[in-house]
């Protein structure tokens, strides 16, 4: 079955061509010109991706993403940016919004499918069957099958990178797991983001979870707290 993708951009010959070019390749398309149009949109579409721009009249972006990311529905679409804006911050601003890439224009068509399919096959990878499905831990429980999170029988509905990063520590056993692992394994290894990023997520997660779960090992990585 062809992937589902939506682009969310306010510019109508960028929606145009990335249709056209994305149409071409096989995959099925929707459009929408602004991100309140864009979750009515996704809600409709369920796109396996959205492809969306930052700088938007009305609701931009990262606001569009950060509300995206607040429905479950959506734990298992991947998001990702395609904008002008190539600043640093930009770019770490879009990952801590919940988006799981970030492509600046412009980009050559050849290359942003490339990117598209990149993205996609990390779907394949993140729905490999698990050991186990349920992870307990004294005060936490990882679901899995139902991407959620329970802290002291809590519920708690984590961001998909946030929860990714979670499962994977955990899955360790104690041992540490590297920040080339975790680059690799959450954000992929087609995505270039910086210690910094990774930094942001371990402190929010800490917020979350409690300090003591997750240990900083310096210069390493880090180690989940069984």
């Amino acid at each position: 079955m062809s992937a589902k993708i939506l682009i969310i951009d306010d510019e109508p010959d960028i929606r145009i061509l990335i249709k056209y070019t994305l149409e071409k390749e096989g995959f099925l398309v929707d459009t929408a010109e602004n991100g309140e149009e864009g979750i009515i949109k996704a809600k409709q579409f369920l796109p396996d991706l959205i492809i969306l721009d930052v700088m938007m009249p009305g609701m931009d972006g990262m606001e569009t993403c950060e509300k995206l990311r607040l429905d479950s529905s959506f734990n298992n679409t991947f998001i990702c940016f395609l904008t002008a804006r190539s600043e640093d911050y930009s770019q770490i601003a879009g990952f801590n919004s919940g988006a799981d890439d970030y492509i600046t224009k412009p980009v050559k068509p050849k290359v942003l499918v490339s990117r598209i399919n990149g993205i996609l096959r990390r779907k394949v990878k993140s729905t490999e069957p698990q050991n186990e499905s349920i992870k307990h831990t004294e005060g936490l429980v990882i679901d899995r099958d139902k991407f959620l999170v329970y802290v002291n029988g809590q519920e708690l509905n984590l961001p998909k990178k946030e929860f990714n990063l979670l499962t994977l520590l955990a899955d360790k056993n104690g041992d540490v797991c590297t920040r080339e692992n975790i680059l690799n394994t959450v954000w992929g290894e087609d995505v270039i983001v910086g210690d910094r990023t990774i930094d942001v997520h371990i402190r929010k997660l800490r917020e979350k979870i409690g300090d003591k779960k997750i240990k900083t090992v310096k210069g390493v990585g880090y180690r989940f707290i069984d």
